[in-house]
């Protein structure tokens, strides 16, 4: 899903960008009221994670290849807003540092994964959370069919955007029945990374979980000796953490640097989604050179390392940190933004 240069036209190039930087700007205010002192680390950690699981591509038919969105994770764990700027961030990093997805396109790609994906999950999630019990099972379900809606609804918006500003003369329905064939294929790849993940992190620190913020264990009463639930209908109390937050941040990074570092080394190496619908749809040939194609990680490999298991591996390890710090940078200067315009408010507040 990462779209290189070459494949939408510069006009339309442009317009995305612009609904991009300002998507991005909204998201940023947004955050402000999803982040805290306590998930603030997190969202860093998120969009790390996501960089590395991104390594990760999975078959999903013969020479065809998918990886993680990323947004119906990233909205569920820390807001749609800190979500999206999650996402934002990892497509940012990679289009830097690893020449992967145009620059140009950009604001395509944030446009497509990181405004339609986490937007079209966060609705449809909701959605299920209102109707179903309030319980982790829920969560998990939830999360699980909004991660399968939200993959072909990012191929889609491309679709649109190629439909308007492709640079090739193509079947415009052609294109559309591939993208969203293949990419559903791959959204359930994604709703099973995203459903355990949000699942084994709902059993250590719900309170964590922005898409949890109402999950509640039933309150018990004894009853001639026994504990029996409480009849008042939505009676409960949070769910307990299980875990530290230092902890549950440590074992985040440590997992992503051995996906990055090490699992990276086994994903499939066949084309992804976009990809192999290029090649079949004949317009693989407009992608243009990417402009930091010489960059020493472009590729996720290091420059003059020959070992190619050594090169990918550091090369994930040092995207993993590089997001990392960029992220965790960012959402903590947005937490600190909060603080201030609240402790500029505090005073005017009392005085009246």
């Amino acid at each position: 899903m990462h779209v290189p240069d070459g494949f939408i036209d510069a006009p339309t190039s442009a317009v995305t960008g612009v609904v991009a930087a300002a998507a991005v700007a909204v998201s940023l205010r947004g955050a402000r009221r999803e982040l805290d002192e306590r998930t603030a680390p997190l969202a860093g950690l998120v969009a790390a994670f996501i960089f590395a699981v991104q390594m990760l591509n999975f078959p999903v038919a013969a020479g065809t290849s998918g990886h993680l969105l990323g947004g119906a994770l990233a909205a569920i764990l820390v807001g749609p807003f800190t979500g999206a700027l999650c996402i934002s961030v990892v497509l940012l990093m990679q289009g830097i540092l690893f020449a992967d997805g145009g620059l140009t396109a950009l604001g395509v790609n944030i446009t497509n994964m990181a405004i339609v994906g986490v937007v079209v999950a966060y609705v449809v999630f909701r959605g299920l959370v209102k109707v179903l019990p309030k319980t982790r099972r829920s969560i998990t379900a939830a999360s699980f069919v909004a991660s399968v809606v939200s993959v072909p609804a990012a191929a889609l918006a491309f679709t649109l955007l190629f439909w308007i500003g492709g640079t090739t003369d193509v079947s415009i329905g052609k294109v559309a029945t591939a993208m969203v064939g293949v990419h559903l294929l791959i959204g359930i790849g994604e709703a099973a990374i995203t459903a355990l993940t949000i699942g084994a992190v709902i059993a250590v620190r719900p309170d964590l979980v922005y898409g949890a913020r109402d999950l509640r264990q039933p309150l018990k009463l004894r009853v001639g000796g026994e504990l029996v639930d409480a009849p008042a209908a939505g009676a409960g109390q949070p769910v307990a953490a299980r875990t530290s937050r230092r902890t549950l941040w440590i074992s985040g990074l440590v997992t992503s640097l051995v996906l990055a570092g090490f699992v990276s080394f086994y994903a499939s190496a066949s084309p992804d989604g976009l990809e192999k619908v290029a090649e079949d749809k004949g317009f693989a040939g407009s992608a243009e050179e990417h402009a930091n194609a010489d960059s020493p990680l472009a590729d996720y490999g290091i420059k003059d390392i020959d070992n190619a298991r050594l090169s990918g591996g550091l090369a994930g390890v040092i995207g993993v940190g590089a997001t990392v710090v960029a992220g965790t940078g960012i959402f903590w200067a947005v937490r600190r933004r909060r603080t201030d315009e609240a402790a500029d408010v505090s005073p005017t507040s009392a005085s009246v």
